[in-house]
């Protein structure tokens, strides 16, 4: 072990934490898109942490010699190359020596000053440290790791992972053998975190607003040039309080601090840390954002982020191709069309004398196209033409005049003029004058804004796009949407040293190379899965294709509904609950499905009990429903009955609440139930626009005819089990925990799909050649618990 490299893990690693560590540090120092798959429980955040900062570290070193050295291209003689050389580095490490030891008083007066104002609002100057104004421009835009993760929770978790970590210095005292460093010469890692306006804003007239639209707007608006003097924001980094913004930056370097500490930190130096934390990002070793700061491009310019020769870890990121597309898509419904409407109509009689001519003309412009989309959608709404389908341009822009307006230059206008925040500004004034609660009166989503962004994606519908008419339960509305998310990642991808997406349940992990990374060279993409720290005996998986009685399990679209079939699940339920001890988590495919098989569950005869009152009798039963608001109280309620011994049955849904972000640890899911395939809608537009999309993007690579379509197929397939591998993947949690996968459909005997389970559940897989009865699977499962027991 001594040979073998310190990633300064605060643990002893297993064998597959240093693979997955070696894997990484590897990945990023050969520059290349790594693909991750390590599974719940494995400790995979702090493999991320330790081998991306162990790198980082490295790196630093290797640039500070690399700094140090001088070509002798004049041949100067050996003692002036020594001093020229002794002088860069000097003055390197000078300079990250000052860094360092403002960072150290930081701490120190923070230690110091901790309970003395604990409770108070502190004033400015008690947090003080020295800083000037010209400090901001000698920070160099250090190499560094871009952490990205769907919510502001899994970063605040990865936040206190990074806590746990004691890395040792970069450029130690001892620059003739760098390698002695030890852990005694260990410096706090520089971390930023990045949030948005709604996490960041500190003036309570703003902050309560309460909805990112109606922040955003407020804080635009107090900067305009015409806000008076009293009303502009006073917390808004300026010329005069550059120094305020660089004493932000030192306190947000100096500890780790997630992202609600910065909002602290801001109210009591008094500085906006929404724009005072771009001061942090070049000094900065770690910087985390959640998707949409670092999936849009304008996001990432809006904060002044360049991803030029750094390190991106997208975690979570089997959620990343979904995130993308949604961020790229715009829906726009029949109320926001009719709100915009009403609110250019007003703000167009208020300033129609003041307004010039050209100005009036594009709002004018702007209506029209307003009207024409709600007219489509009125027509679609009474006509007998389908309620669902795609929309082309020609139909949308079809109404009256509409075919005249040149759309780039109105969108050209709407962006440079500002028209949206101007037109909800008045809006909203006019509307507090009426009211004096903002909360009350605040937009969720600025129907003119959103309109803005819909016509962007008119004036230019991207070939890998397409417009759909939705109907949901209470009206029409048009819908942009992304098909192909790869050139939206792809200036990510060029501009970055290396790229990591890491996940639990990354498989399967072809879709990413097809669909995400089609364009990047075989040699630069690289895959990795391990195995789960959990001994193989620890787990037991079952495809189970017959149910008692030998009904045979075939959950397709056009057979699930069979009487017979739901009432043999039935059955099949009450088995396992019978024989898998404590807690018994069940996938159903979709909301409406488990509906109809609670609702025939239900039902009583003369002669015999419900099925329903059975399984109530084998464990307490709780159910999640589409409508449930808060899924906390049923999960407490859940634990509560297997601690008291009573077991629990929890009936949930496949890409539903239960299904994402929760650990059935331990008794929590001695057993998981996945019942059929939950296929999405093939007969839906959207689904029919991605398969024939990926069809044709096939056959443009060359693929024949049939290929393209099994390239469609396999797309769909993969998007099933994606929601499937998310689902089983909470079952283990720790490396002594145990658990049974029962995968109940005819269908998870099938090589291709068996294939596309993630690599360490397909290892627990009990594979037989010959059909199993239903009563010899029960048994099997009764051996496997009563052997864990034992143990």
């Amino acid at each position: 072990m001594s040979s073998q490299k310190d990633f300064h893990h605060p643990f002893q690693p297993y064998d597959i934490q240093y693979e997955l560590m070696t894997a990484i540090y590897d990945c990023i120092s050969e520059g290349q898109i790594g693909i991750f798959e390590s599974p719940t429980g494995t400790g995979k955040s702090l493999s991320l942490i330790c081998s991306a900062l162990s790198w980082l570290r490295d790196h630093q070193d290797r640039v500070f010699d690399d700094h140090a050295q001088l070509d002798n291209d004049a041949e100067e003689p050996n003692w002036v190359v020594e001093h020229t050389k002794n002088q860069r580095r000097d003055l390197i490490l000078q300079q990250r020596s000052e860094m360092e030891a403002r960072l150290r008083s930081v701490r120190e007066k923070e230690h110091r000053q901790k309970k003395q104002f604990e409770g108070r609002e502190p004033v400015t100057k008690r947090l003080g440290v020295p800083t000037t104004s010209e400090e901001e421009d000698l920070c160099e835009d250090n190499t560094k790791i871009f952490y990205c993760s769907r919510t502001h929770s899994q970063l605040t978790q990865f936040v206190n992972e990074i806590r746990r970590v004691k890395l040792p210095s970069a450029q130690s005292e001892n620059l003739e053998k760098p390698t002695a460093r030890n852990v005694q010469d260990a410096e706090v890692v520089k971390h930023l975190p990045l949030g948005s306006r709604k996490n960041l804003c500190i003036n309570s007239s703003v902050a309560r607003l309460g909805s990112a639209p109606a922040i955003n707007e407020r804080c635009l608006d107090l900067q305009q040039p015409s806000t008076p003097a009293d009303r502009k924001c006073p917390f808004l980094p300026k010329k005069e309080n550059q120094a305020l913004v660089n004493e932000f930056r030192d306190h947000t370097l100096a500890k780790i601090r997630d992202i609600e500490d910065l909002g602290s930190l801001g109210k009591k130096i008094g500085i906006c840390p929404y724009y005072s934390v771009r001061a942090s990002i070049k000094p900065s070793e770690i910087v985390t954002l959640p998707y949409p700061l670092l999936l849009q491009k304008a996001a990432r310019e809006a904060l002044g982020i360049s991803l030029k020769n750094h390190v991106v870890i997208i975690d979570e990121a089997h959620n990343l191709v979904d995130a993308i597309s949604s961020i790229h898509s715009v829906r726009i419904c029949r109320s926001q069309l009719s709100m915009c409407r009403s609110q250019l109509g007003v703000y167009l009689q208020k300033y129609r004398n003041k307004l010039k001519g050209k100005n009036r003309v594009y709002i004018a412009q702007l209506i029209r196209v307003v009207d024409s989309l709600s007219w489509y959608l009125d027509d679609r709404a009474t006509s007998s033409k389908s309620e669902e389908g795609i929309a082309t341009v020609s139909s949308l822009m079809g109404g009256k005049g509409v075919d005249q307006i040149n759309l780039h230059k109105l969108v050209h206008y709407l962006d440079k003029s500002k028209l949206a925040r101007k037109v909800e500004g008045y809006i909203k004034f006019a509307e507090d004058l009426e009211e004096s609660d903002p909360r009350k009166t605040a937009h969720n989503t600025p129907a003119v804004t959103k309109v803005q962004e819909f016509i962007h994606t008119l004036a230019n519908p991207a070939s890998e796009g397409r417009f759909f008419l939705e109907k949901d339960e209470d009206e029409m509305s048009l819908k942009y949407m992304l098909l192909d998310p790869t050139c939206h990642f792809r200036d990510i991808v060029e501009e970055a040293r290396s790229v990591i997406l890491a996940g639990g349940t990354m498989s399967p992990m072809d879709e990413y190379a097809h669909h995400l990374f089609s364009y990047v060279d075989s040699t630069r993409l690289k895959t990795w899965s391990c195995g789960h720290i959990i001994p193989k005996e620890n787990l037991t998986v079952w495809p189970v294709t017959k149910g008692p009685q030998g009904v045979e399990l075939d959950f397709t679209y056009g057979k699930r509904d069979s009487e017979s079939l739901i009432n043999a699940l039935g059955e099949c339920l009450l088995g396992l609950a019978h024989t898998i001890p404590d807690g018994l988590v069940v996938f159903f495919p979709s909301y409406s499905y488990l509906d109809r098989v609670v609702k025939q569950w239900r039902v009583r005869t003369i002669s015999s009990a419900s099925t329903w009152d059975r399984l109530a009798l084998e464990k307490k039963i709780f159910c999640e429903s589409k409508q449930t608001a808060s899924i906390d109280e049923i999960l407490h309620e859940y634990s509560q009955a297997i601690d008291q011994g009573t077991g629990g049955l929890l009936l949930s849904v496949v890409g539903g609440k239960m299904s994402e972000g929760i650990n059935f640890s331990d008794k929590l899911g001695r057993g998981v139930v996945v019942v059929g395939l939950p296929f999405p809608n093939a007969h839906s537009s959207e689904w029919k626009a991605k398969m024939e999309y990926v069809e044709h993007v096939s056959k443009e690579r060359g693929a024949s005819q049939s290929d393209g379509k099994a390239a469609a197929r396999d797309f769909y397939e993969n998007a099933c089990m994606r929601a499937v591998n998310q689902s089983i993947g909470r079952a283990i949690r720790h490396q002594n925990d145990y658990a049974s996968i029962l995968l109940l459909d005819r269908r998870y005997k099938l090589p291709r799909i068996a294939d596309k389970l993630p690599g360490w559940i397909r290892q627990g897989l009990v594979e037989e050649m010959r059909e199993q009865r239903f009563e010899h699977v029960l048994s099997s499962l009764q051996q496997f618990f009563d052997s864990r027991s034992l143990t």
